[in-house]
């Protein structure tokens, strides 16, 4: 290769090394960094000369050619001449100095190839450097500063000098002037003094092993000396940073007297550098050289310096520490290791001073005492041995800190001290309180309060989250502390403070426990007498039970409380662990499988009392229970501020009461229960009337007893007392009391035994309920204003009368107060508020009169009216539950959630009120006497009393069923009226009231069939229909509801007995006028039915019926209503087809979704949507589709605008095909309708709908989207689902509406048909021809495109329809219209595809066809053209050999021009043909010729930016192997070039280049000179590959065969590559030039 041609590319990748783009840039290198391996001395000569030759370059451009040598020095520095090595190493030091000024890029580069150079040449490096580094004359600063880059990359080579340069650098520190060269200066003694310390490290690895410390001592002093004097004082921070790093690094070489005598003037300089400088890691590293350097020489002085020294690291240790910047991490663990250095001389005075620092109350103060203490113990932990009580005691202090941040430091060191056993010593159960304490912690942040921004906050979550760790690693990690935590832990259970604590404590407790247990060791037993601070085992048991009872409080305390339970039974009392073992584990797991939502607390309580009464029956120990009791009772207070926990336990101590046989004790407990209990609270007033009565249970007369006595004890009296002096007691506590009192006897009589409490009910329990009320209760009108007493009343009145229900059953009972209790309920009731609901007086009230119902005498018909009218009234007409009531004083609000379940209390208490009423007179009247007081609210305009009242009916009607027994045939006489109020409420604007009517309506037909006979477990089909229609109802739409009235319709007039028909009717006729439009509505479609059903003898009526709908519809859009007119138009259709579909047809399009649903309504009739379907086929053949109009007056130009009656013919048709029912007439004339829309659609493309100036929307209508969406509706109703799935998949319909997109629409839906629906073809082909003479030329295109695709298909052939599609394709190909002959083109070359054996038969028709295509002259997009050529490629796959041979050649000169074109499409065609001619013409080297000649265009287009282009070539270039002429070639294309395998362009087309200089030498020059062409291409891909083309063919070629390239073009054509606008091509470019060589 000629020299000058690597001269010229080196030179043109020189001057591109400044290239715009950075990846060009990177290329640029790469290349130069190529030839520089391969020629290192031509090319950094060639660098040198260039910047030799332009002197002026900018900065950036020179530093790039310094760069690309510094790089081929860097790999390449073995193979390079010495005297090329000099003259780059004074080209670099030229470089470096030419500009007195420092410009760092430039400078950098130059000093960063005599670094690479000195890796291997330091001698002569040094002799370059110190001839710049003259006695007596300050150096450049990149001089100094590459000596000082040298001795970090070549520690070896650089120190021998160093005495020598430190004996120069000296006078010249004193001249140093400028702050920059102080800096370097300084920079370079740190290095220096790091590189020296490096080698005496590693002495046994160094040329000179007799290097010793002191040979530098002096210089390095002499240098402190200036240094540490002059220039650390310099305002410029950077400097001073720079001279204090060098001071830390010149400490460990200076003589240790020397460094004696400068520390009291080092140590606090450079701790004042920490007031001057932000970058503290650098001074902390430097103090911490220092410190080290002092400490190995044992320096005395040191400890002069203690005190600056420790104040100075504590305020940098206590700096805060982000963790998200190392900066800070660095000096933090930089600072921590000083400590550690001073630790190991001075261990007394450091741990005092970090305790002294310990009590100052400052944060951060603190906070770095515990890091350095944290630390210490750790990391020195022989030192601080003897110094563990002082800490223990000095901990304390930050221990009762408030910060957060400190506590957590805190934890973090009493970690450490678990580790290193301090918590075994005295003092050591205050750390672990201190764990305990902030487990315990609650939330930081409320909802709505936001957290800071703070990174070192800790929250009061993390905190606690940091302690349950530290407590659960304290138990599982140290062995030792088992017997300090074991059983101390126990004693933070109790305590109400430490309640959070409770399930990271349970959870230790149980690993300990266990762990003990298991290895039998004694102390697992607990000596409750020895452990004085402990809970006793009662008390423990009351607690963790009480925890179980609210398992999903306190973080989860349930499952581990009880787990904890169970461990400890033993130590509970021996006699529980059989009971536990058993009962514990099933609720352990049901709690495991329920969250705080789906428990049953109630049943939870239950399950929680049973296990205390059998483990209290199991201890068999009076004395023990006893305790409990009293234990539980003082335990009380404890849950003042959790009221739920303190009612359950008041229900244990009830439970344990019975329990007790002592009598005394029993009394003495009720005694405090009572006295102690805050009766102001009504959650507290309920648990103590629970465990009052759970104790009467077993002690029914001292528990009356103790209420009577209590009753009249002074806690009644205002009699004067130390608390009276404070506040005179007043009534309203006295009420309260009382309230807590008449609660207690209503849950005695409850839970007494009932065969003792009937005689006790009058005397004892009514007398002193009466009694503590204030008034006579029975007989008199009740005037208590106290809400509290009158709830306490009627409940205790509601538990009396349960009570009494429950032992009637087992013997008569007369209740005689009955009529006066329900009177003074009612009379509560009216006191009421009517307008809204904040007290659960009235549930309460109608809970207590129910109660009541059930007991004798039976109330008289006026009692029972006035009882109805209060409840049902009341109820009923209050507000809805978000209505929000106002506030008024004295008052509290309710809060919505509460409202809700108040609402849903009052609303259950008055069902169970009506069915209680109800089970005293189960009668059609005892049915009919309530319902009347509900029918009024039935109709109501307010949704809640409608919703309210059909929920009170159908639980009515459900009771009623349910507890029916016909003993005779009696007549049901309210049904009719019944179902004719119920029916139209099903169509409810409110889903519950639609749901709730249906289940009244089955109820009442299933109550029909009991009174006509039939058995309980009788099922009638038609009634038991009914309930899967309220699924149906939940969301409806309108057919459903039509259905549904409709099948409701159907089951009522079924099971309607016939005198009740009238009623019915009336009923509904009554509906009409409902105060709900829906339900109006449903009384019309319930009347169409019935009219259906028997409408003979009304037809007379339908003309006005239709006009009564008609009118509704004018008001009203809902679906249902046009259900039901659907159903009307149905009737008349089917009477008066013309007239229906004439009247239709003339309403104005686009169609309202009134008229929409009539034309659909009539395809539920096949027979009259057969006679519709052919009326509008016939309609569109013969009526014109559109007429051509001036656009304007003004405009020349034609538009077609559709005509109005095909057009409204094919909007009918759509609707009507919509219909499911239409299905059967739709596929019997499928291939008719199919076709008609097809053709159809052809005339509607483009076509403008007509205007009409009366109607607004007219111009909204899309004309070929009415036929397109037609025609999809008639294949869905034929059922071709894979048919309208490949069309959906392939958008064919959005294609098919649009002009310009008709012709691929239709073609995929002839694909679709093709493939799916062959069997239909014939018929429609046969309907479909007639069109393609047709004079509408829209048409014949849409048939020519339909019948062109079915060649596509052999579906074509096996149904015999071949001869007809080729006979009508040779006719359009002399179409007039262009886009016909086109298609038929098309048409002609797809048989290929879909009849391959035919090919031969139409042979000379075929080539004929396509030649004339390739040359058509009306081809103005060059479509047919394109067309002939794919069409011919596919012929020709199945051409017969003789009938193509003569016209190969003549083929290939028509194809190649298009091989460039600049149409996509066009060139992808040419080459496909290209690849289909090969198989013509193997064997013939006049072929062999055109193939080589057209192989570097198809290599290039490999690279196409149009893939499918991609895709040909890899074709062609496949099927043309074998002509090509090498086996390596062949086989490579035939491996490599798959059209669905990815190619590694690069490695081919490098692999090529090996193949075709090997095989086709004598044709290199032909090629290369066919690649340079391509440098001109119009595609930067294509010039991209041809320069990639180049540069491997460059790569691989062989000295013998380089003759046959001319170089010169390449370099000159790269050349200009390399200032392509494209910088993938200069990247390309650049490339390839790295090949010169």
């Amino acid at each position: 290769m000629d020299d000058t041609d690597v001269e010229q590319v080196t030179l043109a990748l020189l001057d591109a090394a400044n290239d715009k783009d950075s990846e060009v840039q990177d290329q640029v290198r790469k290349s130069m960094l190529t030839l520089g391996k391969q020629q290192p001395d031509r090319v950094l000569a060639m660098c040198q000369d260039y910047l030799l030759k332009h002197p002026k370059l900018v900065v950036s451009h020179r530093v790039v050619v310094l760069q690309t040598i510094e790089l081929i020095v860097g790999c390449r520095i073995e193979e390079i001449s010495a005297p090329r090595i000099k003259s780059i190493i004074s080209l670099a030091s030229e470089e470096m100095t030419r500009s007195k000024d420092v410009v760092p890029d430039w400078q950098q580069a130059a000093s960063n190839i005599l670094v690479a150079v000195g890796n291997k040449h330091i001698n002569d490096i040094m002799e370059e450097i110190l001839s710049k580094f003259q006695p007596g004359f300050l150096p450049h600063f990149f001089v100094v500063q590459t000596l000082a880059n040298l001795s970090d990359s070549n520690v070896y080579g650089m120190v021998p000098f160093l005495n020598a340069i430190l004996g120069t650098m000296l006078p010249m520190l004193a001249m140093a002037k400028q702050d920059n060269m102080k800096w370097v200066f300084s920079s370079a003694l740190c290095h220096f003094s790091d590189s020296i310390l490096e080698y005496l490290a590693n002495l046994d690895k160094a040329p000179d092993p007799t290097v010793r410390k002191d040979t530098f001592s002096g210089e390095i002093y002499a240098a402190f000396d200036i240094l540490f004097n002059n220039w650390l004082q310099s305002r410029e921070p950077k400097l001073r940073l720079t001279v204090g790093e060098a001071v830390g690094s010149m400490c460990h070489l200076m003589a240790s007297d020397k460094l004696e005598e400068q520390l009291p003037r080092i140590i606090p300089t450079i701790v004042s550098l920490y007031k001057k400088n932000t970058e503290h890691y650098v001074i902390s590293k430097s103090l911490c050289q220092v410190l080290e350097a002092s400490v190995n020489m044992g320096s005395r002085v040191l400890e002069t310096q203690l005190d600056g020294l420790l104040l100075t690291l504590h305020q940098q240790v206590s700096a805060p520490v982000d963790y998200s910047d190392p900066p800070t991490v660095k000096n933090h663990n930089e600072v921590l290791r000083c400590f550690s250095l001073l630790a190991n001389s001075f261990p007394d005075r450091l741990v005092m001073y970090v305790l002294q620092r310990l009590e100052n109350s400052n944060e951060r103060s603190r906070m770095g005492s515990l890091a350095v203490l944290r630390h210490l113990i750790n990391s020195s932990s022989s030192t601080m041995e003897s110094k563990k009580l002082l800490i223990l005691a000095s901990i304390r202090q930050p221990m009762a800190d408030h910060s957060n941040k400190v506590k957590k430091r805190v934890v973090q060191v009493i970690s450490a001290m678990a580790h290193h056993g301090y918590l075994e010593l005295e003092g050591g159960e205050l750390l672990v309180r201190f764990i305990v304490q902030n487990c315990a912690l609650h939330d930081t942040y409320q909802s709505h309060q936001r957290a800071t921004s703070d990174p070192e906050e800790v929250t009061n979550e993390a905190l606690r989250t940091m302690c349950d760790s530290t407590l659960h690693l304290l138990t599982t990690t140290v062995g030792r502390l088992a017997d300090v935590l074991w059983p101390k832990l126990l004693y933070y259970l109790t305590p109400s403070q430490f309640s959070n604590a409770t399930t990271p404590l349970c959870k230790s407790l149980i690993v300990l426990g266990n762990k003990k247990k298991s290895n039998q060791e004694p102390s697992f037993k607990i000596d409750f007498t020895q452990e004085v601070n402990l809970p006793s085992p009662q008390t423990l048991m009351i607690r963790l039970l009480v925890n179980a009872a609210f398992p999903f409080n306190s973080r989860g305390h349930g499952p581990p409380s009880l787990s904890l339970l169970q461990i400890l039974s033993i130590n509970i009392h021996p006699k529980t662990e059989t009971v536990w073992e058993k009962e514990i584990p099933p609720l352990l797991s049901l709690l495991e499988e329920s969250t705080a939502e789906s428990l049953d607390k109630k049943k939870w309580d239950e399950k929680l009392l049973e296990l205390l009464s059998q483990t209290l029956t199991s201890i068999e120990d009076d004395k023990w229970v006893c305790q409990f009791a009293a234990e539980a009772t003082r335990y009380l207070s404890t849950y003042n501020n959790a009221l739920e926990e303190k009612s359950f336990l008041y229900r244990c101590i009830g439970v344990t009461l019975q329990q007790c046989f002592n009598k005394e004790v029993v009394k003495k407990q009720l005694q405090e229960v009572l006295l102690a209990a805050r009766h102001n609270d009504a959650i507290e007033r309920e648990g103590v009337a629970m465990g009052v009565g759970l104790c009467a249970n077993s002690h029914l007369e001292g528990t009356l007893a103790k209420l009577d006595e209590f009753g009249k004890s002074d806690a009644f009296k205002k009699s004067p007392s130390i608390f009276n002096l404070l506040k005179e007691r007043n009534e309203v506590e006295v009420e309260k009391v009382k309230s807590t009192l008449i609660l207690c006897y209503g849950h005695v009589a409850l839970n007494a035994p009932p065969e003792k409490i009937l005689s006790r009910i009058d005397q004892d329990i009514l007398r002193c309920i009466s009694k503590h009320f204030n008034t006579k209760v029975l007989g008199i009108k009740v005037e208590t204003k106290d809400l509290t007493m009158k709830l306490s009343l009627i409940q205790s009145v509601g538990l009396i009368a349960r009570a009494i229900s429950r032992c009637v059953k087992k013997q008569g009972y007369i209740f005689s107060r009955k009529q006066e209790l329900i009177t003074v309920m009612l009379d509560f009731m009216k006191s009421e508020p009517s307008d809204s609901l904040k007290t659960p007086v009235r549930p309460l009230v109608m809970t207590t009169c129910a109660n009541l119902m059930s007991l004798d005498p039976p109330l008289s018909e006026n009692e029972s009216f006035d009882l109805l009218k209060v409840c049902v009234n009341g109820v009923l007409s209050l507000p809805p539950d978000t209505h929000t009531p106002e506030k008024t004083k004295d008052e509290e609000i309710l809060d919505p959630k509460q409202r809700k379940v108040l609402y849903r209390d009052t609303l259950a208490a008055l069902q169970e009120l009506l069915r209680s009423i109800l089970a005293r007179d189960p009668s059609p009247d005892g049915l009919q006497g309530i319902f009347k007081h509900i029918e009024s609210w039935l109709g109501s305009v307010h949704d809640h009393e409608r919703e309210r009242a059909i929920t009170a009916t159908s639980n009515l009607l459900t009771y009623y069923l349910e507890s029916l027994t016909v003993k005779c045939m009696v007549s049901f006489h309210n049904l009719g009226a019944l179902l004719g109020r119920l029916s139209p409420r099903c169509s409810d604007p409110l889903p519950a009231v639609r749901a709730a009517a249906v289940d009244c309506i089955y109820t009442l037909l299933s109550i029909q069939l009991r009174y006509e006979g039939f058995s309980l477990d009788y099922r009638d089909e038609g009634v038991e229909g009914l309930l899967p229609l309220k699924e149906a109802l939940e969301n409806p739409d309108h057919s459903v509801l039509y259905k549904t009235c409709s099948d409701l319709t159907k089951v009522m007039s079924k099971r309607l007995p016939q005198q009740q028909l009238t009623t019915l009717v009336f009923m509904l006729f009554e509906g009409l006028v409902d105060s709900q439009a829906n339900c109006c509505r449903a009384s019309s479609v319930i009347l169409n039915t019935l009219l259906k059903n028997r409408g003979a003898g009304l037809q007379e009526l339908v003309p006005e019926m239709l006009e009564v709908l008609h009118v509704r519809l004018q008001s009203i859009t809902e679906e249902q209503v046009r259900v039901a007119v659907g159903q009307t138009v149905l009737i008349l259709a089917s009477q008066h087809l013309q007239t229906v579909i004439n009247t239709l047809v003339n309403q104005p399009l686009p169609y309202d979704s009134w008229t929409s649903e009539m034309w659909m309504a009539m395809g539920a009739d096949p027979i009259v949507a057969n006679q519709i379907m052919e009326m509008v086929m016939e309609k569109l053949v013969i009526t014109a589709p559109y007429v051509d109009k001036k656009e304007s007056m003004m405009r020349g130009g034609m538009t077609k605008v559709a005509t109005n009656q095909p057009l409204a013919m094919t909007c009918g048709l759509k609707e009507l095909l919509l219909n499911g029912q239409a299905q059967e007439p739709a596929v019997s004339l499928f291939p008719q309708l199919f076709s008609c829309l097809t053709v159809r659609l052809g005339a509607s493309v483009g076509v403008m709908p007509p205007k009409d100036n009366n109607h607004k929307h007219s111009g909204s209508l899309h004309v070929a989207g009415v036929a397109a969406e037609a025609l999809r509706i008639l294949l869905a109703r034929a059922q071709l689902d894979e048919v309208m799935k490949r069309l959906d998949e392939d958008n064919a319909w959005d294609a098919m509406k649009e002009l310009n997109t008709h012709v691929t629409g239709v073609t995929l839906l002839a694909r679709a048909m093709a493939k799916h629906a062959g069997p239909r073809l014939p018929a429609i082909v046969e309907s479909l021809c007639p069109s393609l003479n047709n004079i509408y030329e829209c048409q014949r295109i849409t048939v020519t495109a339909f019948f062109s695709e079915l060649l596509n298909h052999h579906v074509a052939t096996e149904l015999l329809l071949i001869d007809v599609l080729m006979n009508n394709m040779m006719e359009r190909i002399s179409d007039p219209c262009c886009t016909v002959r086109m298609l038929a083109v098309r048409g002609l070359g797809n048989i290929a595809v879909g009849s391959p054996e035919k090919v031969n038969k139409y042979a000379k028709e075929l080539l004929a066809a396509m030649s004339s295509g390739m040359e058509e002259k009306d081809d103005p997009g060059k479509l047919i053209t394109l067309e002939a050529m794919s069409g011919l490629s596919k012929v020709l796959l199945y051409l017969d050999k003789n009938n193509v041979h003569l016209l190969v050649v003549y083929i290939f000169m028509k194809i190649r021009p298009f091989l460039e074109s600049d149409n996509d499409d066009i060139r992808c065609a040419s080459i496909l043909l290209m690849g289909n001619l090969s198989k013509f013409g193997s064997g013939e080297q006049v072929f062999k010729d055109q193939i080589h000649n057209v192989l570097v265009s198809l290599l290039l287009h490999l690279v196409d930016p149009n893939a499918q282009v991609v895709k040909a070539c890899k074709y062609a270039m496949r099927v043309c192997a074998p002509v090509v002429g090498s086996e390596q070639i062949t086989a490579m294309f035939q491996n490599h070039l798959h059209e669905d395998k990815s190619l590694h362009y690069g490695e081919f087309i490098n692999d090529l280049t090996k193949y075709l200089i090997q095989d086709f030498p004598g044709m290199l020059n032909f090629y290369h000179i066919s690649v340079i062409q391509f440098f001109k291409s119009n595609w930067a891909e294509v010039r991209a590959a041809a320069a990639m083309f180049i540069g491997f063919l460059l790569g691989n070629i062989q000295q013998e065969h380089l003759s046959h390239l001319n170089m010169g073009t390449i370099s000159k054509g790269l050349v200009v590559l390399l200032q392509d606008p494209d910088p993938v091509v200069r990247a390309k470019a650049a490339e390839a030039m790295g090949h010169f060589h």
